[in-house]
């Protein structure tokens, strides 16, 4: 377990799921998944049984999905048969339309929310500084609510926030895009589909430029369950694979402009699987 520093900000009361992407769904593409005989459902059950409340209120958020009412009739039928009370659809094509103050009372009555995937810079460039954005993150730090994304909608989450740079060009400086994130995690770096798409050496990247922050990186039907803004618990069927930069001894992070592989000694490496827990360490106190 890390070391924490004291903090005198208040702890979160609400709960964030973060989801690496491609959930068991209980379809045909959720068969494909390791180990064969994974629960249908697994994950968005874990989502449901979050919610400590009857009859409860879920807004799905599909802004970030270019397929937002395919995106959100999937989810809504699988929540409600899950034993979910309302489903909501929130979506904003413009930053004008999420301005709309008509949100509050929406924002105010809802139990839960989830972020679908898509493109995370939607999130972020729609809600980024808006009074919608502000009453959410007011909600999870004073209330027991749960935030939970997928894909785009988990990697939105923190901050900083990828939003460009591909297994093509991981390797080389200065190609990974930053921006800030929705920042329910601060100092944390959230990257879906990790081990699928082969993403360590993007993240790494990120780590040697901010080596203040944590990279997670969370595979397709896996996912962390944070609880008072520090404390992780893995669920789902693969691996999270967390990287932190506080021991780096040497880097070209320099040379990130002249087009040269990337080169990096003594960053540290945790591989964890379902039901191992992590404490979020905080180098860059009094924030969550």
């Amino acid at each position: 377990m890390e070391k924490r520093n004291i903090n005198s900000c208040p702890e979160p009361k609400g709960i964030l799921l973060v989801i690496g992407g491609r959930e068991n769904k209980g379809d045909e593409s959720s068969k494909n998944l390791l180990p064969k005989d994974a629960e249908d459902f697994a994950i968005l059950k874990e989502f449901i049984g979050l919610i400590k409340k009857e009859n409860s209120i879920i807004e799905v958020c599909t802004t970030p999905s270019g397929v937002a009412d395919e995106s959100f009739e999937e989810y809504e039928k699988i929540f409600k048969e899950l034993g979910a009370g309302t489903v909501r659809h929130l979506h904003h094509n413009t930053r004008l339309v999420s301005l709309d103050e008509s949100l509050a009372k929406r924002v105010n009555e809802a139990d839960a929310f989830f972020f679908t995937g898509g493109d995370q810079l939607k999130l972020t460039s729609r809600y980024g500084g808006t009074d919608f954005l502000s009453r959410v993150k007011n909600r999870y730090i004073n209330e027991e609510i749960v935030i939970a994304g997928t894909s785009a909608g988990a990697m939105a989450m923190s901050t900083p926030m990828i939003y460009a740079g591909n297994e093509k060009v991981q390797q080389i400086g200065g190609q990974i895009k930053i921006t800030t994130g929705l920042e329910f995690l601060k100092d944390i770096c959230i990257d879906t589909h990790f081990v699928e798409r082969g993403r360590f050496v993007r993240m790494a990247q990120v780590i040697v430029t901010n080596p203040g922050c944590i990279g997670i990186g969370i595979e397709e039907d896996s996912a962390i369950i944070v609880r008072n803004g520090l404390d992780a618990e893995v669920i789902g069927t693969g691996i999270i694979i967390i990287i932190d930069g506080f021991n780096i001894t040497q880097s070209n992070v320099e040379e990130f402009t002249s087009d040269e592989p990337i080169s990096i000694r003594d960053l540290r490496v945790h591989i964890l699987k379902r039901g191992d827990k992590y404490s979020i360490p905080q180098p860059n106190p009094p924030h969550h």
